[in-house]
């Protein structure tokens, strides 16, 4: 079962620290989001692989936007 990756707010991409095939643990940090002056680490809700990334560094995103998607 697919889990969405949703940015929480808006903002823009800063980093990505994973790849597309990269295993992850539940809370592990997978990007940032800086959104006034701040970033905002971004985890993985779950156990799982990250299938695809639908925004790359230098994105802008609006709250509910989605960024990746776990399998």
């Amino acid at each position: 079962m697919a889990t969405e990756i949703l940015a929480p707010m808006a903002g823009k991409i800063v980093r990505i620290d994973v790849e597309a095939g990269a295993s992850l643990f539940e809370d592990q940090e997978i990007l940032f989001i800086e959104a006034m002056k701040m970033e905002t680490p971004i985890y993985a809700p779950c156990d799982g692989v990250i299938e695809k990334f639908l925004k790359k560094v230098g994105d802008d995103v609006e709250e509910d936007d989605l960024i990746a998607i776990m399998a």
